[in-house]
C-alpha cells in the first residue's frame, strides 16, 4: 500500500516498524521470526516493539495532522526516555549519537529520530489517513502535504468516497 521509495536514513527503520501491522487484515508481522529478523528482536521483545510501534504510528499520524482519540504522540517520549544512547567525538571534533549497548530497538529508533530531527526529515515521515491503512510512508512532496500513502489506492478511495457522498446528498 505505501509509497515503494522508503524514507531515508533511519527513517526507514521506523517506516518498516510501523508497517508491520496491515490495520485492514489485522496481519502482524513482529508474530513471525522473519518478520522480527530486521529488527534484531526476539518473540520475548514482541510487546515492547508492539507498544513501541503504535506510539510511534501516533506520531506518524500527529505528523500528518490526524490526531486520534487514544492516541498521543507523547507516549512516544515515554518509550524513547528508556533508550541509552552515547554521544562520541572523532579525531577532528565531529559529533555522533549511537545506541549505547546492547543495541535496542528503542535506542535505534531514538537515533533515528533525533538524527532525523536535526536534518528536519523527521516531520515528513507521516501516517496514511486512512482509518483502515495507517501505513507509514515518507512524504516527498514538495509542499509536506501527502495525505495518503497512495494517491492511487489510499487517496483514490478517499476521492471516490467522498464524491459518491456529494453525489448521493445533491441528489
Amino acid at each position: 500500500m505505501n509509497d515503494p521509495a522508503s524514507a531515508p536514513g533511519g527513517l526507514a527503520l521506523i517506516e518498516a516498524l510501523v508497517n508491520t501491522l496491515s490495520i485492514d487484515t489485522g496481519v502482524d508481522r513482529l508474530d513471525t521470526a522473519e518478520g522480527r529478523e530486521p529488527f534484531g528482536i526476539t518473540e520475548r521483545d514482541v510487546p515492547a516493539a508492539r507498544e513501541l510501534r503504535e506510539a510511534l504510528r501516533a506520531a506518524c499520524l500527529a505528523h500528518a495532522g490526524h490526531l486520534l482519540p487514544g492516541r498521543s504522540p507523547t507516549a512516544l517520549d515515554r518509550l524513547l526516555a528508556q533508550a541509552p544512547l552515547l554521544v562520541t567525538l572523532s579525531e577532528d571534533g565531529a559529533a555522533t549519537l549511537r545506541p549505547a549497548a546492547p543495541d535496542t530497538l528503542v535506542s535505534r529508533v531514538a537515533v533515528a529520530i533525533a538524527t532525523a530531527s536535526a536534518d528536519g526529515t523527521w516531520p515528513r515521515l507521516k501516517a496514511c489517513q486512512a482509518d483502515d491503512c495507517q501505513w507509514a510512508y515518507y512524504d516527498r512532496s514538495p509542499a509536506a502535504r501527502r495525505r495518503w500513502c497512495s494517491m492511487s489506492y489510499c487517496g483514490a478511495r478517499a476521492k471516490m468516497r467522498t464524491y459518491r457522498a456529494n453525489k448521493s446528498a445533491s441528489g
